[in-house]
């Protein structure tokens, strides 16, 4: 597989437009660089696509700044535009074999999986890391799925690898020695940042606490 997985390992802040946050998706996409975090994805769920647009902009120029992937959830389209390194796919978006050519050669590509079925179906795909859970839950977003666990979790890095596997849902501080054990190459939280009084903080520990 291609050295360019490796640029997704690490911690994932997925800086996210829900409401209810106190910050703007700039503001932790800032906290999140300003921590420590090596990957921030935009995950816009609320905003139109000019909001959108103008958000990615601004955390290009933050992200660049501080050398950290930038990837947009979602949309190839909005993650041209802005500059962006890659786009995160979901099962229901675009799959990643229909994207043409000469945009895959511009975007690295990430995959949600939730299932044995949707990682072994992601292995045939041209995608550059697989991400997988909810492995402990999810507050952050509607789901169908219920937790994963540790066992689905170790099958799912077997199943993906070369591919590094970037573990999601409901991650905290308290789970970071099970995600090490289980192999995963990385993680990705979004209330544990967004929702935090101190995002930077908390985007430091969970990266630090990660790599110990």
């Amino acid at each position: 597989m291609p050295d360019r997985g490796k640029a997704y390992h690490g911690l994932h802040v997925l800086v996210d437009d829900d409401p209810r946050w106190r910050h703007s998706p700039v503001d932790q996409a800032r906290a999140a660089c300003d921590g420590g975090a090596p990957v921030v994805q935009l995950r816009a769920k609320h905003a139109t696509d000019r909001q959108t647009l103008e958000w990615a902009w601004e955390i290009r120029v933050i992200t660049q700044a501080r050398g950290a992937r930038f990837v947009i959830n979602d949309r190839f389209d909005l993650a041209l535009l802005s500059g962006a390194d890659a786009v995160h796919l979901g099962q229901g978006d675009l799959p990643p074999d229909a994207l043409p050519a000469d945009v895959r050669t511009r975007l690295d590509v990430g995959r949600s999986t939730h299932t044995a079925a949707e990682l072994d179906a992601a292995r045939g795909e041209d995608v550059d890391y697989v991400a997988f859970g909810p492995v402990f839950g999810t507050t952050s977003k509607d789901s169908e799925w219920s937790a994963r666990g540790d066992a689905a979790l170790r099958d799912a890095v077997a199943r993906a690898a070369p591919r590094p596997l970037v573990a999601i849902g409901g991650i905290g501080s308290q789970h970071l020695t099970s995600l090490r054990q289980a192999g995963v190459a990385g993680f990705a939280v979004i209330s544990a940042v967004a929702g935090a009084d101190d995002p930077e903080s908390a985007v430091r520990s969970l990266a630090r606490g990660f790599a110990e």
